[in-house]
């Protein structure tokens, strides 16, 4: 049984070997193959978000660095910051404030939860 477990593993790592890339060094490539440096192109225009939109998101993400720096940090705020800042890349300033606000909202729970008891003891 051994042995054919052996064999069944040698013949596949064989078979797996057989099937790796060769790499090339980038010069030994054709020189027709290389492209010539080109000027970059013109970065296209970053999309915008309004002013309150703008003022959210930077509320947000200083109350998510204090909640961090407190250990107070919920994974749901992270998470709405996280969406905040890509819709925030897209332009999108509805949701850049709806989940800035549930990130802030969220940042002052946990905050709030650092006051509560560790546990209750009794009556």
């Amino acid at each position: 049984m051994s042995k054919v477990l052996l064999a069944l593993t040698s013949a596949a790592l064989l078979a797996l070997s057989g099937c790796a890339e060769v790499q090339t060094k980038p010069e030994d490539k054709p020189a027709a193959a290389v492209k010539p440096a080109t000027a970059k192109p013109a970065e296209a225009a970053k999309p915008t978000i309004s002013a309150e939109a703008q003022a959210a998101l930077t509320a947000a993400q200083a109350d998510v660095k204090a909640a961090k720096a407190k250990n107070a940090l919920w994974t749901t705020a992270q998470d709405a910051l996280e969406a905040a800042e890509a819709a925030a890349a897209k332009g999108d300033s509805a949701t850049v404030l709806s989940q800035s606000r549930l990130a802030s909202d969220h940042v002052r729970k946990g905050l709030a939860q650092l006051d509560y008891p560790m546990l209750k003891i009794g009556n």
